[in-house]
C-alpha cells in the first residue's frame, strides 16, 4: 500500500500543471513508460496487463509490430505527415484496401469521409448530414447511449453527468429506451412506434435514429439482433436514416469487423474511429450510402483529417482482416472470458453479480461501488481494466483483440481473486454485524 501512495505521490508534475478534468491517471496512479502488446510497464518496470486498450483505440494491441514496421519505413522515406484533404499515395492505399477488404466481402456500397480525428468528430458529421439530406431536425437516440463530447454528440448521449457539462440547452433530440431498459419482456420498439404514430405525442418525425449495438460507455448493454433488424425496419418505415456509431465496437470488438453484421442490416450511416488507425493514431470516418453524399466542397471539413501516419497503420491493420480466422479467434477468446465470468458469478452470489456484452466487451454489472473497488485492486496487482455505467456499476473487461491466450488467462485470474477477496470482505463484514 505504500509503494501505491508513493506512486500517487510521484505524480505531482500533472497534479500542479494538468487540468482538474483528467480522469483515467487518477484511476490508474502511476507512471507508464512502455507498452508492447497486450502489457504497460511503469517507471519502476512494473508490468500490467491492459484490460482497457485505450478504450477501445488500441484492438491490436500497443505497438504491433508490422505496423511499427511500416510506420517507421514511411517516416524514413519523409512521407506526407498532414495533407487536409488532398490526395495523397497513403490515403488512396488506405480507400483501395478498405473497398476491397472491408466492404466489397461484406456487399457494402459506401462513400467514405474523414470528418476528423475522433470519434465525435465522425458523429457530428453524421448528424449535420442526417439533417441536410432530410431537411428535418429532430434525432432520435437511446438511454444510457454516448457519442461523444461535442455538443452536437452530447446532445445524443444519455449520461446526466456528461450532458450537465454542456453549459447550454442540448435541443432537436429524443431519447427513447435502449433494447431491455423498460424490462426483459417489453419491446420498447412498440413504445417508440406509438409515439411515432400518434399526432399527439408532442414529437416531429426524426430525421435519423443513431445507436450503438452494444453501448460499452452505458454499462454494456447488448442490443438483440431482432431489437436491431425491428429498429431498421423502423427507420425504413417511416423514412428515418439509421446510424451506427461504431466508434468503440467496430474494428472486431465485438467479433465482426463491424457490430452490425450479426443482425443483417445495412445501416444508411457508419460513424468509426478508435481502432480505425489501428495503431492509436487518431483517425475517423463516417460511411454514408452514395446517394447520401450530398456535401458541397468544404461544407464540413477539419485541419486533422489527413493524418497520413494513421493511413499507414490502418491500412497495415487490414491484413488481420483477410484471414477469416481472425474472427474466429476473437469469438473463441471471448468464449473463454464468458466461461470465467460465469463461473465467478455463481462462486459469489452474495455480490449479485450480471454478466453483459459480447466479444471482447464483457463484464459483470454490481450493485455501485463494487465495480470501483475491483478495478483499484486489480490496478494493485497489475491488471488495468476500467468500470462503465452511469454509476460505475459495471467492471469492464476490453483487452486487445490480439491479445495471448496466456495473458487473458492471468488477467482473468487477477480479477477473480480480485472479486472473491472483496466478496470476502463483504461477507466478513456481515458476520461481524
Amino acid at each position: 500500500m505504500n509503494e501505491f501512495i508513493q506512486k500517487r505521490n510521484d505524480l505531482h508534475v500533472f497534479e500542479n500543471l494538468e487540468s482538474n478534468v483528467r480522469s483515467y491517471c487518477r484511476s490508474f496512479p502511476t507512471k507508464f513508460q512502455r507498452a508492447s502488446g497486450y502489457q504497460l510497464w511503469d517507471m519502476e518496470g512494473k508490468a500490467y496487463i491492459d484490460f482497457f486498450a485505450g478504450a477501445g483505440a488500441l484492438n491490436y494491441g500497443h505497438n504491433p509490430p508490422e505496423m511499427k514496421k511500416k510506420l517507421i519505413e514511411y517516416l524514413t522515406m519523409d512521407g506526407i505527415s498532414h495533407s487536409l484533404d488532398m490526395a495523397t499515395e497513403a490515403k488512396e492505399s488506405f480507400l483501395t484496401r478498405f473497398n476491397d477488404v472491408i466492404l466489397k466481402p461484406r456487399g457494402m456500397n459506401y462513400k467514405i469521409m474523414f470528418p476528423g480525428p475522433t470519434g465525435t468528430n465522425s458523429v457530428e458529421s453524421a448528424l449535420k448530414l442526417a439533417r441536410k439530406a432530410t431537411g428535418r431536425q429532430t434525432i432520435m437516440s437511446f438511454t444510457n447511449a454516448f457519442h461523444g463530447m461535442t455538443l452536437g454528440a452530447l446532445a445524443v448521449t444519455g449520461n446526466k453527468f456528461k450532458r450537465s457539462g454542456a453549459g447550454v440547452p442540448l435541443n432537436h433530440t429524443l431519447s427513447m429506451p435502449y433494447d431491455g431498459y423498460m424490462g426483459k419482456d417489453v419491446n420498447s420498439l412498440d413504445y417508440i412506434e406509438s409515439f411515432l404514430n400518434d399526432s399527439g405525442s408532442g414529437i416531429s418525425l426524426p430525421a435519423a435514429v443513431i445507436v450503438e449495438t452494444l453501448q460499452g460507455e452505458g454499462g454494456i448493454n447488448t442490443a438483440s439482433n431482432e431489437w436491431l433488424s425491428g429498429l431498421a425496419d423502423l427507420c425504413k418505415t417511416y423514412g428515418m436514416l439509421l446510424i451506427v456509431d461504431d466508434v468503440q465496437m467496430g474494428c472486431g470488438r465485438t467479433g465482426s469487423f463491424f457490430s452490425f453484421e450479426r443482425c443483417g442490416i445495412i445501416p444508411d450511416i457508419v460513424c468509426m474511429s478508435k481502432s480505425i488507425g489501428g495503431y492509436g493514431l487518431p483517425m475517423a470516418l463516417t460511411l454514408m450510402k452514395p446517394e447520401l453524399d450530398l456535401w458541397e466542397p468544404g461544407e464540413h471539413n477539419g485541419t486533422f483529417r489527413g493524418n497520413n501516419l494513421a493511413f499507414i497503420t490502418a491500412t497495415a491493420a487490414l491484413d488481420y482482416w483477410e484471414r477469416p480466422s481472425f474472427s474466429y479467434e476473437i469469438e473463441a477468446k471471448a468464449v473463454l472470458v464468458r466461461d470465467v465470468l460465469e463461473e465467478i458469478v455463481i462462486q459469489v452470489p452474495e455480490l449479485k453479480g450480471e454478466i453483459r456484452g459480447r466479444g471482447l466487451m464483457q463484464g459483470i454489472a454490481f450493485e455501485p461501488g463494487i465495480a470501483e473497488r475491483i478495478s483499484i485492486l486489480a490496478f494493485q496487482r497489475g491488471l488495468i481494466l476500467e468500470t462503465s455505467g452511469t454509476d460505475s456499476e459495471v467492471i469492464k473487461i476490453m483487452p486487445p483483440l490480439t491479445i495471448e491466450r496466456a495473458g487473458l488467462e492471468s488477467g482473468l485470474q487477477i480479477l477473480k481473486e480480485c472479486i472473491h477477496d472483496i466478496a470476502n470482505e463483504a461477507n466478513l463484514l456481515i458476520a461481524q454485524q
